[in-house]
């Protein structure tokens, strides 16, 4: 089940490869997530002394968390992954142009999963080229539906 997604990095990105990564939470994040309350907008994984970080995940503590934490919207959050993939992801992300976004958080098996991807970023004029695709593949669509009607 998806809690929220980063439809940003889908637009920004060429998507290579996507993994799914545990993530090290404290006990207000998790109820804050379970109503909702997170947002990947801009959020990014940063590689450092061989772990995985996610930087810009906003998640925002819910009222009623307890008096004795002091929640911090912005914390960077460790993600968990296998040494062998975090090696991999390490010697392509080295490579020009290849960066990791976090495209989701869902549940798996009762846990709180990252989906990150491996993702090269797109020029403007790509951008602009997905955006025309798509409207014709709309108007197309909209073409055949009036078609079918006569």
């Amino acid at each position: 089940m998806q809690i929220a997604s980063n439809k940003k990095a889908l637009f920004d990105y060429y998507i290579e490869e996507r993994y799914e990564a545990g993530m090290v939470l404290e006990g207000w994040e998790v109820k804050a997530i379970r109503e909702n309350k997170v947002q990947l907008k801009d959020s990014y994984v940063k590689i450092k002394d061989g772990e995985m970080w996610l930087l810009g995940c906003h998640i925002s503590a819910l009222r009623s968390a307890s008096t004795h934490v002091n929640p911090d919207a912005e914390r960077i959050k460790k993600l968990l992954l296998k040494k062998k993939e975090i090696d991999k992801l390490i010697g392509k992300v080295e490579q020009k142009g290849y960066s990791l976004v976090a495209l989701n958080l869902h549940y798996s098996k009762g846990k709180v999963k990252a989906e990150i991807a491996l993702a090269k970023g797109k020029k403007m004029y790509d951008k602009r080229a997905v955006e025309k695709e798509k409207e014709l593949n709309k108007e197309k669509a909209q073409m055949e539906k009036q078609y079918k009607r006569m």
